[in-house]
């Protein structure tokens, strides 16, 4: 199985997929980890990433799920995937990804934004990334109002 956690920046895709990996005894990647550098820089710079920055990098993440797939390993990938075109060059060669979509009030994401330390993406970049985000019905829609215990209990209810 393969758990694609997405969502815009904040939401907290790297916690809860690390807590959820850990409760099923999955692997565990963070798609922030596999950018290269030339895009941790645009970000930094609170520069928007467009199409042809995210094609090579989802490319990339979708190589480590068709080799996870190919080990029998089950799989949990914090990704941001925000349209519908990038989570279908993820699940290219792998039928079993479920996505599940982090979303919550802006204020929310943004007071969690301002708190966080140590990581690229630049606040700034919130606004972008909420028009592009695309919400499907392939998605597991969560409320990050939730607890991180209480999200992957829900994520764990619904993956059976």
């Amino acid at each position: 199985m393969i758990v694609v956690l997405m969502g815009v920046t904040g939401v907290g895709k790297t916690t809860v997929g690390k807590l959820l990996a850990a409760r099923c005894g999955m692997v565990f990647y963070d798609g922030d980890d596999h950018h290269p550098p030339a895009n941790v820089e645009k970000m930094r710079s609170g520069i928007p990433l467009q199409d042809s920055d995210r094609w090579p990098w989802l490319d990339q993440l979708n190589q480590l799920l068709r080799t996870a797939k190919t080990q029998h390993r089950s799989v949990v990938l914090a990704c941001s995937a925000l349209k519908k075109s990038y989570r279908e060059r993820l699940s290219i060669g792998c039928d079993d990804v479920r996505f599940v979509l982090l979303s919550g009030e802006d204020q929310l994401i943004r007071q969690r934004l301002a708190g966080r330390k140590d990581h690229y993406m630049n606040p700034a970049l919130l606004d972008s990334q909420l028009e592009t985000l695309e919400a499907t019905a392939d998605c597991l829609l969560l409320d990050i109002s939730d607890t991180p215990d209480a999200l992957v209990e829900r994520i764990v209810v619904a993956l059976h």
